[in-house]
């Protein structure tokens, strides 16, 4: 499969954020009234969905809107302290060269993810559609469809998470499951992504033609 249009998660495909998000999700636990997450429950619900994580910790849904707005801001103050996971740069770059557009489709905001990748990176991003709902990133990956005119068989979203595999589908457009972020691999796995990335390397290789690769070592 050619792909015209590579639409990546940030935080926890692109962004090294999860052990920010470690550090102070217990605030928002104090400030919203939910269950704290204790270190020994961490990679247990790393196998879960958002779904799954909502209910362990008790939290109302009509509360995630406040919770994800105060979490934009926290991240906000502390953009220096969340880097880009290794190869990631390199990745944008390759697709931005090869003629992959690139989108950002985050619950983040637009201004902490060109914050985080940096002026130069973040030129290269040819879509930006931010502050999506924990919930509402098919909508947003439409948008990106009719922004670029590209159609969604030449589409594929990467991303960490299983609400960004179920989004995906919902916007009938292919998903690649990244190994490294928010989710553990094997919870990815089992609902069937299109394809795993092991590493960055992958997505260079499963998204830019060889012979571009050759022509251009």
């Amino acid at each position: 499969m050619t792909y015209r249009l590579a639409a990546f998660d940030f935080d926890g495909t692109i962004a090294d954020s999860f052990a920010w998000f470690g550090a102070v999700v217990n605030d928002a636990a104090v400030r919203y009234r939910f269950k704290h997450i204790e270190k020994d429950e961490i990679e247990m619900l790393r196998g879960h969905s958002a779904r799954d994580l909502m209910r362990h910790v008790g939290v109302a849904r009509w509360k995630m809107p406040l919770i994800a707005n105060y979490m934009r801001k926290r991240k906000a103050d502390d953009v220096a302290r969340i880097k880009l996971f290794d190869g990631a740069a390199k990745t944008i770059e390759a697709l931005d060269a090869h003629g992959v557009a690139v989108a950002i489709v985050s619950s983040n905001t637009e201004s902490n993810v060109r914050a985080i990748l940096g002026p130069r990176l973040a030129a290269l991003v040819a879509y930006y559609e931010c502050g999506a709902s924990l919930f509402g990133k098919a909508r947003r990956f439409r948008a990106v469809l009719r922004r670029s005119g590209v159609p969604a068989a030449q589409a594929i979203a990467i991303g960490d998470e299983l609400r960004d595999l179920e989004a995906a589908r919902a916007a009938g457009i292919a998903f690649g499951a990244v190994a490294w972020g928010y989710t553990t691999a094997a919870a990815l796995a089992s609902a069937k992504p299109d394809v795993m990335f092991a590493r960055f390397d992958d997505i260079i290789a499963a998204l830019v033609p060889q012979n571009s690769r050759a022509a251009a070592q």
